[in-house]
């Protein structure tokens, strides 16, 4: 008995496109493409990273140190006291971005007395050690009150920080703020994690 060879064919059968086929199609194309654009909202609203730069937050954030960027709550909480914020001065676009901390939020009046803080008249006390004596108030040697959408930050190294004491800096307003930083990436032998 002989067996019969298979041979190569080279010949498929045709597939007919059927509607079933077609929506199956388009329906992995809908779901391929509303993923993409999820990754890309979430990404361009809690992912944004900047770089800091210089060592004005220092401990908190080291020089060149990476940070994510929350844009979100700020546009619907805005700045509370004490949050660490990315903004640009005066809005300059051709600017780097710089990384604060709120120290004084609408409404608050600022005044820098001997080195010390003070906010609405009460000197602001650093239970942590964490800020040094401010060798220079710089425009808030004189009070200052925060208008509506104001807010005054600062560095934590006060000593080596261009903040809103800086004449350049000023006072930063609402439109200036890029967001919240709110998540710093590891660096070297810095550690990452959420910003308290």
């Amino acid at each position: 008995m002989f067996r019969k060879r298979r041979t190569l064919s080279f010949y498929q059968k045709k597939r007919v496109i059927t509607p079933k086929l077609l929506k199956e199609i388009l329906s992995w194309i809908c779901i391929t493409c509303l993923a993409i654009l999820i990754a890309f909202v979430i990404v361009h609203l809690y992912g944004t990273r900047v770089g800091n730069v210089g060592d004005s937050m220092e401990p908190t954030i080291a020089n060149g140190q990476g940070v994510l960027v929350d844009r979100i709550a700020f546009k619907i909480f805005g700045p509370r006291k004490n949050d660490i914020i990315v903004f640009l001065p005066n809005g300059n676009t051709n600017s780097h971005f710089y990384v604060k901390r709120v120290v004084a939020v609408s409404g608050d009046k600022v005044q820098i007395v001997d080195g010390e803080l003070y906010i609405n008249g009460k000197v602001q006390e650093d239970k942590n050690g964490l800020y040094d004596k401010m060798e220079d108030g710089g425009i808030a040697e004189n009070v200052i009150k925060l208008e509506r959408g104001e807010y005054f930050v600062l560095g934590d190294n006060r000593n080596g920080s261009e903040d809103s004491r800086s004449a350049d800096i000023g006072i930063v307003k609402d439109n200036m703020i890029v967001g919240k930083a709110w998540y710093k990436i590891k660096f070297n032998d810095k550690s990452g994690g959420f910003i308290n």
